[in-house]
Formats: structure tokens, sequence, C-alpha cells
């Protein structure tokens, strides 16, 4: 009886010691003088490591360690082998120490102590998982306001979602937004990427085309998360954005001939601007469905284009300017040839008569001036070429029979001419359904001598 009295007496005045440091501020991680508690973690390598505690402080910070010294009544003493040990990944071995240590701290000192988005994010983890309510809110509050790399971000992604609910508020930054949000910051990226305004604040040419290339990549095609439904609203900003562009690309070549005279560089790459602005917006009206908008337009100022560009002014010059002519002539071109915008018949012969002769007469220019020169940067490449090529041939063998004949001749009428576009395989099939008809009109004339014959 009097043994027990005196080990209890001896266990009363080690917990009286315990809470007297603690209510001193004394107790500190690690220090085995005043701990009762050890805590038992296993290395990267798999050796098992012991970290000095108190018992107090682990069960005012963590549910997971109040729960289980709850479950173990032992009395704390020096010399008892009182160890909690807690299961953990060995990678995730460093994110553990950090926490026992955070444990200790005051929640303004925890609020200073994160340094990164890695560790931040493993310490989650560990505080999650033995339920330090504190540190886990003061992480959460970090990880939701610091900014995130690439990396870091995949990382969140992954790990967040499998960490409950109280995690999600770190992902506010990435949750997708309501149609109607989107479609008005949408709306507003068009306004700013068919902006003409020449009065830009300076670095405004390159947020114009960062407007360009986000408008670009949110019309991509993903049928299983649609980012943008086209509708009227949208349409009619994208048609107005079309107009003041055609509306600004006349005024340049209005204004080249006289600003020419000033300064030829300056003219030329004002002019090169705004047709590299309908370019764009060529790229993305097939997006939205809208490509008919873009080729009425285009063949309308054809002649006007021509007119201006071929003038003798300009013989040895605006090269850059012809070069993307043809690059913007030729997806005019391809909608129309492969029936992606439908033109009456007449239309489509205008367009192709007005356009041939100086796809022909430009190629061959420029071959010869890359050939004497080869740092000429102008050239048209072989995928152009051909892209352009296909869509006349499939654009003639659409056309009227008489159309085709009529273009089939004068294509052979010089030999200059039969190099590009060739026109062969549309020749050939030319010849073969003329061949085809004429058997098929005989065949017709003897059904009506014979009634037994029909067509």
């Amino acid at each position: 009886m009097l043994w027990c009295m005196l080990l209890r007496l001896v266990h009363y005045n080690w917990s009286l010691h315990i809470i007297r440091a603690g209510a001193a501020g004394t107790c500190e991680f690690g220090d085995q003088t005043t701990s009762d508690v050890t805590v038992r973690l296993r290395s990267r390598d798999g050796r098992p490591e012991w970290f000095h505690c108190h018992s107090f402080i682990l069960m005012k910070k963590s549910k997971f360690f109040a729960h289980w010294l709850s479950k173990h009544p032992t009395y704390p003493s020096p010399e008892s082998n009182n160890c909690i040990e807690v299961h953990c990944p060995g990678s995730e071995f460093d994110h553990y120490v950090k926490l026992l240590k955070l444990i200790y701290l005051s929640e303004e000192t925890v609020s200073d102590s994160w340094d990164s988005v890695k560790s931040s994010l493993g310490v989650l983890r560990a505080s999650i998982a033995l339920q330090c309510e504190t540190i886990t809110k003061s992480c959460i509050q970090y990880l939701e306001a610091v900014p995130w790399d690439e990396k870091e971000e995949e990382e969140i992604l992954k790990v967040i979602p499998n960490l409950g609910p109280e995690a999600m508020p770190i992902l506010a930054r990435v949750q997708p937004v309501d149609t109607s949000a989107t479609k008005n910051v949408f709306i507003s990226a068009i306004r700013f990427a068919t902006t003409i305004e020449n009065s830009f604040p300076p670095l405004a040419d390159e947020l114009k085309t960062s407007a360009q290339e986000q408008v670009d990549y949110m019309l991509l095609e993903d049928e299983e998360t649609p980012l943008i439904a086209v509708d009227d609203d949208v349409k009619y900003e994208a048609r107005s954005g079309l107009a003041k562009m055609f509306t600004n690309f006349e005024k340049r070549l209005s204004l080249l001939p006289s600003e020419f005279d000033q300064s030829p560089e300056a003219a030329e790459q004002r002019l090169l601007q705004s047709l590299s602005d309908l370019e764009w917006i060529c790229n993305i009206l097939p997006k939205m469905e809208m490509m008919k908008d873009f080729v009425s337009g285009w063949a309308c100022i054809s002649d006007h284009v021509l007119a201006v560009v071929q003038d003798e002014k300009y013989s040895s010059g605006l090269w850059a300017i012809k070069a993307k002519l043809i690059e913007v002539t030729g997806k005019a071109l391809d909608a129309i040839g492969y029936g992606n915008v439908v033109l009456p018949a007449p239309s489509r012969v205008q367009f192709l008569k007005t356009w041939l002769p100086y796809i022909r007469k430009l190629k061959p220019l420029l071959d010869s001036k890359s050939a004497d020169d080869e740092a000429f940067p102008f050239k048209m490449d072989s995928d152009l070429c051909q892209n352009i090529e296909g869509a006349i041939t499939s654009l003639v063998l659409a056309l009227p029979s008489n159309d085709q004949a009529d273009i089939l001749m004068e294509w052979m009428q010089r030999p200059e001419q039969l190099k590009y576009p060739d026109l062969s395989e549309a020749f050939e099939v030319w010849c073969y359904r003329t061949k085809s008809a004429k058997r098929r009109l005989v065949v017709g004339f003897k059904g009506i001598d014979n009634p037994t014959i029909s067509f």
C-alpha cells in the first residue's frame, strides 16, 4: 500500500512538473527532460525514429493524439515507455516531422512558417491524417492564396481531391466558371482581339496578340468539355469585329500610296498588321461556322486589293504583303473548294478567275527571289502550295462543265502556267466526264427511238 502511494506521488509530481513547464512556455519539441511521451515514425530508409513530445500539447493540437492518449490512460512518467507509433509513408517522413514541430508553435507563428507549395502540401496531408485542425486551416489558407507554377498546380489537382471536403477551398481558382461569366469574358476577348485603335498604351500589341491566342484556345474543339457556346451574341461580336477589320484593311490600302512615299517600311508594316488580323479571324471563324462571312467580304474587296498591290509602283516591293495575300486567299479557296462555304456557281467562277492569275504570276516571282537570295523569307512552302492546288482543283471540278472548259483552256494556252497550279487532275476528270456525258446523250437519243430503253 505504501509503495503504491509513493508511486502515485512521484507520478503526480512529474505531471505537475510537466504542466508547470507548459504554463511557463518552456516545453520544447524534442526536450527529453520534460517529455512524457514519444512519437515513433519510420524514416525514408525504413528505420524507426523517436521524437520526444509532451502529451498535453499533442492532445490540445491533434484529435488523433488526443484519441490515442485517452485510450491509453497510463500515468506518464520519465520511466514509462509511453510511445505512440504513427504510420506514415517513408516519402512523407519529413512532412510529419515538420508537422510535429508546428504543433509546438503558436497560430501566428504557424502562419509565418509556410515556405513553399510542395512542402505545405505534404504537411497538409499529414495534418489531415493526424486531425490537426488549426494547422490544417492555416495550411489551406496559405495554399489557397499563393501562386502555383504548372507542376505545383498538377500536383495540387492530383492530391487535394483525395483529402476530403475540408481541403477543397484550395481549388477555388480552378473551379468551372458559370456559362454566363465565360461567355462575357470571351466576348470581351473578341472585342480586344479585334481592336483597331491606334492610341494603344505600351505593350498593347502584345496584349492584343495574347487575346487573339486565348480566343483561339477557347474555341478549340473538345466535345467532352465545351467551353464556349457559340450563340447569337457571340456571333454578333465576331461579325462586328470582322467588319471593323475589313474596314481598317481597306483604309490602309487607300492610304498606302501616300504613306509608301513617306516611309515604305512603315506603310508596309501597318498594312501587313491589318492583313494579319484578318488572317487570324479567318482561322477562328470556321470554328464558329461563320467562314461564309469572311469569304463574302474577301470576295467583295478582292478587285480593289489586287488593283493596289499589283500597281507598277510596288513591282519590286511589298513582298510580305503579296505573300500574305496568297495565304489568306488560300483559306478562302479551301472553304469554297471543299464545300464548307456554299456560293452560287457564278460567284465561285468569279472568285477563282480573280485570284488564279495573281497566284500563277506571284509564285514564280517568289521562287526566283528565294533562289537568288537564300535569306528571302517569303517563299511559298510546300504545304501551302499543295493545299491551294488541292482546293483549286476541287473548286474547278465543282463548277459547271462549260466553266471548267474555259478555265482548263486558259490554263493550257500558256506553257508557263502549267506548273502551278497543276490542273492535270481536273483535266483528266473533265475529259472522263465529258465523254461519259456524250455517251449518256447518245443513249438518250436512242432511247427516244426505242421506247423500251429509258434514261
